[in-house]
């Protein structure tokens, strides 16, 4: 799947780094930011 520019995104859960589960939806009307680094917990 695909985000368009401007769609709202669809809700998800992933583990934080606390051990715990959060939701996209549980954040709604806060400011989210989502940043992913391939390899960046694996030896190069």
């Amino acid at each position: 799947m695909v985000a368009q520019i401007g769609t709202r995104a669809p809700d998800f859960t992933l583990p934080s780094h606390l051990g715990k589960d959060v939701a996209l939806g549980a954040l709604r009307g806060k400011n989210v930011v989502l940043a992913f680094f391939p390899l960046a917990w694996t030896p190069v």
